[in-house]
């Protein structure tokens, strides 16, 4: 089918996409500036959202047609964990990495106390905050106030799997607390919380204001863990599948060109702007370019996969990183372990949809639905479809191994009820 017939079958033209002022909001903000939603017949209208409870609540609503969301939200919204209980699925991830824990000034001083020698130095073992935390403890002291971007956000899951990597109970020994993305260096620097998970530019913001440091990446967490996709209700995509299909498109092509390398300080420019992120050109460019501070004094820190919008299969929405989500909310007891984890991933990650899609685009689709995470170090080779995909690495920070056996069990549909 031609591009013309494509867009002659739009089912919607006008839409209203909803994001949160995040580095990795730049494919929807990308799409715009190129044209690359008009070149498949959207008219798109960007929303700057200020929370994501927000974005659940319009995207659940139908005020949002689509919208950036954490990886965890279409499984979370269609399980009913929280408030809103909709059908939402993905068929696009938009980015992997982009966030980091930062620490406020005060408690990196504390730590330095404990250990001048490691101090507060990046990457910071979380078996240095374990030692605070007992002495604080046996002091009698309150504990830590971290805070992260949303009840169920990757985020809160990425915090707490480093702080029990070195032993430490994140529903015990910490407070933990939500707060706005952009509202987290004023928290930090009032003095109300000591630490947090969140996206770039805030973690940048902090160290910029001598606020924070970064102690360590989401990449040093899980390399190359999924973060942001593009969130639809489930009954949205049924009434829209030739418009779903040209978000889609437009995104993936957005996505390739934020990965060219020379595109990176354009799109610091673009998202500068106070219509989109409205941070310092110089602070978003830090984290997109793979140069970041994790202190003011310190030289920057080469990190080249702080952000990936589309190397490595990016955009693929690999079911088996849907069950390391559901395995965490398990964790946690937010999830019943004997729900049926495989129907979830599999209607709310839909790679059957992103393979329609990038396959107009002749880009390279892996063969699985599933792969293995943790034993990978480096970049490797994954054969597929008579051409080579390169993945990236996915090593976790304890070394840990996780893989789930691609086995469909009976369908527990009164779950999404």
């Amino acid at each position: 089918m031609s591009q013309i017939e494509q867009m002659s079958e739009l089912e919607k033209r006008e839409l209203t996409i909803g994001f949160i002022p995040l580095t990795d909001c730049a494919p929807l903000i990308v799409a715009k500036h190129l044209g690359l939603y008009a070149k498949y017949g959207l008219q798109v209208t960007l929303s700057k959202e200020t929370s994501w409870a927000n974005i659940r609540d319009k995207v659940a609503l139908g005020i949002l047609d689509a919208a950036q969301m954490l990886a965890t939200m279409p499984l979370t919204m269609s399980l009913g964990i929280g408030p809103v209980k909709k059908p939402v699925l993905t068929a696009l991830v938009l980015d992997l990495n982009g966030n980091a824990v930062t620490l406020s000034d005060s408690l990196c001083h504390r730590l330095e106390s404990l250990d001048a020698r490691q101090g507060c130095h990046y990457p910071l073992p979380a078996a240095l905050l374990k030692q605070l935390i007992d002495s604080d403890r046996a002091a009698g002291r309150p504990p830590l106030t971290f805070a992260t971007v949303f009840p169920n956000a990757t985020h809160t899951y990425e915090l707490r799997y480093w702080l029990a990597s070195a032993g430490i109970d994140p529903l015990h020994d910490i407070r933990l607390e939500v707060v706005p993305p952009a509202q987290m260096v004023a928290r930090i620097a009032e003095g109300h919380i000591d630490g947090c998970c969140v996206g770039e530019p805030w973690n940048s913001m902090a160290v910029a204001q001598g606020v924070g440091r970064i102690a360590i990446s989401g990449y040093d967490i899980w390399n190359n863990r999924p973060e942001k996709v593009l969130g639809v209700t489930e009954e949205w995509a049924t009434q829209h599948p030739n418009t779903h299909r040209a978000v889609i498109l437009a995104l993936l092509e957005a996505c390739r060109w934020l990965d060219e390398p020379d595109n990176r300080r354009a799109a610091a420019a673009l998202l500068a702007q106070g219509i989109h992120v409205g941070a310092p050109e110089s602070v978003l460019r830090q984290s997109l370019i793979g140069q970041v501070r994790a202190r003011a004094s310190a030289l920057p820190l080469r990190i080249s996969d702080f952000h990936v919008f589309h190397r490595y299969a990016a955009n693929f929405p690999w079911q088996s990183h849907a069950h390391w989500y559901l395995d965490q909310m398990v964790r946690w007891g937010e999830l019943d372990v004997a729900v049926d984890q495989h129907a979830i991933a599999a209607r709310c990650f839909r790679t059957d949809l992103y393979r329609e899609a990038a396959g107009a685009l002749d880009i390279a689709l892996p063969d699985d639905d599933y792969k293995s995470e943790g034993s990978h170090g480096a970049p490797y080779s994954y054969a597929t479809q008579g051409k080579t995909l390169e993945l990236g690495a996915d090593r976790f920070c304890d070394g840990a191994l996780y893989e789930v056996a691609p086995h469909v069990t009976a369908t527990t549909q009164e779950k999404f009820k």
